[in-house]
């Protein structure tokens, strides 16, 4: 197999229903092993909108290198779970550094 699944957690924002549901918003990803890139994506956001939009700007993206994913949310995601997501996902690099060393 050439993709490996990796999650990552964050704590939602206690004023927002993510909270009263969750507590925490969970992002997890299947990555191509050997280049990082992200091929799915789901995540624990309440609104099927939020979780596609947060999909399309993940998918395609490359796992080394989020700095220009998290400019994106941050200039495009107004969510009130913006700074959870970009948590979970700075959570699931550093599982995917973890337990793929040579990268």
């Amino acid at each position: 197999m050439d993709s490996i699944f990796v999650s990552g957690y964050a704590k939602f924002p206690q004023n927002i229903t993510g909270h009263e549901l969750y507590k925490e918003v969970a992002i997890g990803l299947i990555i191509e092993k050997e280049s990082g890139n992200i091929i799915d994506v789901d995540c624990s956001l309440i609104t099927r909108t939020a979780r596609e939009f947060a999909a399309e700007i993940l998918l395609g993206r490359n796992i080394h290198d989020l700095a220009p994913v998290v400019a994106e949310f941050e200039n495009h995601y107004f969510g009130h779970a913006r700074g959870a997501l970009i948590a979970s996902l700075r959570s699931a690099q550093k599982q995917y550094f973890n337990k793929i060393p040579d990268n």
